[in-house]
């Protein structure tokens, strides 16, 4: 967040100064506004690419002057601004420090979890950032044999994946950083956080998970430490890897 912000003050900085010498020399054609909210963007973007700042912070930074522009052209009153902050402060809550934005997972990755938990008895499966519960009301409901847990920060999904579960007595959501819980409860972890956050990962699930159990993780590495399996899912580009204890 504070590199997000810098750079968008950076670069806020070098077009006022580019603006004044544009209006030294050509006094008579001051660009339009909007077009100087789409070059703060591109090079914020721009910026954030050359840093190594995740993909999800390239669009953040790509269209928040854009957005800027917008809200300020059409007058909301002050409760619309004040209402969507809270849905966003409810919705992505610490996402600013745990690095981890909302990524909701598909339904080709919930059958591909599926596929790994262990077959012909009862097991405990924890989702890391649930989300609005997709990937555990699938697990809780193809395998009503396992005990199917979601650790969610963020008050609003965690919410919403409540009252999506009611009336489903194997899914068991938390409000909670994943953090504070104990891995070695389960037989297989699956994360879906983001490259920031996988080496702390392994590092808990080294500490913690039993000899058996699996991690899994859509999409993100962990860094210097190859997958024991990689598996390709119908009609997706990223892969699911599979770490086994």
């Amino acid at each position: 967040m504070t590199q997000a912000l810098a750079i968008q003050a950076g670069v806020v900085l070098f077009q006022a100064l580019a603006w004044w010498l544009w209006l030294h020399w050509w006094p008579s054609a001051s660009p339009a506004l909007g077009v100087v909210a789409l070059v703060q963007g591109v090079l914020s973007a721009m910026i954030s690419f050359w840093i190594g700042m995740a993909l999800w912070w390239w669009l953040i930074q790509l269209t928040f002057p854009l957005v800027v522009l917008a809200a300020v052209a059409v007058h909301w009153p002050v409760a619309v601004y004040a209402g969507l902050f809270s849905v966003l402060w409810l919705g992505y809550w610490h996402t600013f420090r745990t690095q981890v934005p909302y990524y909701p997972s598909s339904p080709a990755v919930w059958r591909a979890v599926q596929d790994c938990l262990p077959a012909g008895r009862p097991c405990r499966a924890i989702d890391l950032g649930s989300g609005l519960g997709g990937l555990v009301l699938h697990l809780a409901r193809t395998r009503s044999d396992c005990r199917v847990t979601g650790a969610e920060l963020a008050p609003l999904p965690w919410l919403t994946s409540r009252l999506r579960a009611m009336g489903l007595p194997n899914v068991f959501l938390r409000r909670v950083d994943y953090h504070s819980l104990d891995l070695g409860e389960y037989d297989l972890v699956f994360a879906y956080l983001s490259p920031a956050a996988m080496p702390a990962l392994w590092r808990k699930a080294q500490q913690e998970m039993r000899p058996g159990s699996v991690l899994l993780s859509y999409e993100f590495v962990i860094p210097d430490q190859p997958a024991d399996r990689q598996i390709h899912l119908p009609g997706m580009h990223s892969l699911l890897y599979a770490w086994y204890i």
